[in-house]
C-alpha cells in the first residue's frame, strides 16, 4: 500500500481520504481478531452446526426484497419525519409463548438486513422491522443531528403509536445500542426484553475511548472527522464507500459466512446510500457525539435480556471494553444470558441465522405472554 501522505497545508485529496479510512478501518478489525479464552459458552459453527443447517433447524427461506416493499408501511414520527416499518402480524402458530418483536438494523443497513430472519420469527410471532431515520427508505432530513438519543426515542415513539404493546427489542449493532437507551428510558413497560447482537459501544468509534487500539488510531480519526466536515471530500469519500465493489470488499472482511455476501446485501447497503440526504446523514453519524455507553446503562434495566456475540467481529470485538464488559454479565445479574457464536462476525442475524436463531427461538418461547 502506498504510504499515506500529502504536502503542504491544504486538505489531502478525497482519495487520500479515503485511503486512511480504509486503512484506519483494516488496522482496528486485524488487530482485534485476536485468539479468545474457550472458558466461554459458545455455539460452534461445526459439522453439528452444518448437519442443523442441512436438516432445516433454525432455517428459515429468507424474505425477497420486492416482498418487503410491498408490505412495508409508512409512520410519520412527531407528524414530520417519514418513517418506513414493515409489520408481518399474522403468526402462522398463535401460541401462549407468542411475542411482539422489533428489529432494529445496525449502521449503513435497513429492514431488509433481517430479511433472513422474518420468516422464521414470524413462525409463532408478531414481527415489525423499522429504518431508522437516516437509514433505508425513511427519511433523511437535511440538517438533522443524529444522535443515539433521537434513535432510542424514535424507538418508543413507535412502540407508544404504532405497535402498542409490550415489546422485545431486537437489535444489531448500533441498533442494539439504541435498543438499550430505549429500555433504559421507557416509563410505561414498552420494552418487555431485549436481545442484543453484537452491541455497539457508541454511534461511532469515539465511543470506545479505553481500548489502547482506538487510542492508538485516535488522531487518525479526528483528523478524518475534521475532513468529513468539508463538504466536497466528503462526497468524493461516501461515492468511494458507497460503490458496489468497495462495499463488497467491505462486507467481506464483516462477514465470515463469504457466501451471504452476495448482491442482495450489497444492494440492501448501496441502494439507500444514492437517496437524497445520505450524504449528510453519513458525515453527521460518523462525526457527532457517540452518546451514552452502554456499560453505564445495562446496571439499570430489570428485563430479561439475550446477548449472542459473533467471536470473529473486528468492529466491536469480545476483547474490546464492551466486548468484556457483556460477557462478564452472565455471573453478576441474573436476566442475562449471553452465548458466543464462533466462526461468526458482526451481523450474526445475516452472517448466520442458523446459530442466531438457535438460541434466540428458544429464548423468545421461554418468555411469559402476560
Amino acid at each position: 500500500m502506498r504510504a499515506l501522505t500529502w504536502t503542504g497545508l491544504s486538505p489531502p485529496p478525497p482519495s487520500t481520504v479515503a485511503r486512511m479510512t480504509m486503512t484506519s478501518k483494516m488496522v482496528v478489525v486485524a488487530s482485534r481478531r485476536m485468539t479468545l479464552r474457550k472458558d466461554r459458552v459458545c455455539v460452534r459453527a461445526t459439522a453439528s452446526s452444518s448437519a442443523a443447517v442441512s436438516s432445516g433447524v433454525g432455517v428459515a427461506e429468507p424474505v425477497e426484497l420486492d416482498e418487503i416493499g410491498e408490505k412495508s408501511k409508512e409512520w410519520k414520527w412527531k407528524g414530520e419525519y417519514s418513517i418506513n416499518y414493515f409489520v408481518e402480524s399474522s403468526p402462522e402458530e398463535v401460541t401462549p409463548a407468542s411475542q411482539t418483536v422489533l428489529l432494529v438494523h445496525g449502521f449503513g443497513a435497513s429492514i431488509p438486513h433481517w430479511r433472513r430472519n422474518i420468516n422464521a420469527l414470524s413462525k409463532h410471532h408478531t414481527v415489525y422491522a423499522i429504518d431508522l431515520l437516516g437509514f433505508g427508505a425513511s427519511e433523511k432530513p437535511p440538517g438533522f443531528s443524529y444522535t443515539m438519543e433521537s434513535w432510542a426515542e424514535l424507538i418508543l415513539n413507535f412502540l407508544e403509536e404504532v405497535v402498542q404493546k409490550p415489546t422485545v427489542l431486537i437489535g444489531n449493532s448500533v441498533g442494539s445500542l439504541a435498543c438499550v437507551i430505549a429500555a433504559s428510558e421507557s416509563q410505561r413497560d414498552l420494552v418487555k426484553g431485549l436481545v442484543l447482537l453484537n452491541c455497539a459501544g457508541g454511534m461511532n468509534n469515539k465511543a470506545v475511548f479505553d481500548d489502547w487500539r482506538i487510542k492508538l488510531l485516535m488522531p487518525l480519526l479526528l483528523l478524518i472527522d475534521f475532513l468529513l466536515k468539508q463538504r466536497g471530500i466528503a462526497s468524493a469519500l461516501f461515492n468511494r464507500v458507497k460503490d458496489r465493489e468497495n462495499l463488497k470488499d467491505i462486507l467481506t472482511n464483516v462477514y465470515c459466512n463469504k457466501d451471504n455476501v452476495d448482491d442482495t446485501l450489497v444492494e440492501i447497503i448501496a441502494g439507500p446510500a444514492n437517496s437524497e440526504g445520505a450524504l449528510d446523514a453519513f458525515v453527521s453519524i460518523l462525526t457527532g457525539p457517540p452518546g451514552p455507553n452502554p456499560i453505564t446503562l445495562i446496571p439499570g434495566i430489570n428485563k430479561p435480556v439475550l446477548v449472542l456475540w459473533g467471536d470473529q467481529d473486528g468492529l466491536t470485538p469480545l476483547d474490546g471494553p464492551v466486548g468484556k464488559y457483556f460477557t462478564s454479565l452472565p455471573d453478576q445479574l441474573p436476566n442475562f444470558n449471553l452465548y458466543v457464536l464462533e466462526g461468526v462476525g458482526h451481523c450474526p442475524q445475516d452472517d448466520r441465522p442458523d446459530l442466531v436463531h438457535e438460541r434466540l427461538l428458544p429464548w423468545l418461547a421461554q418468555l411469559s405472554s402476560s
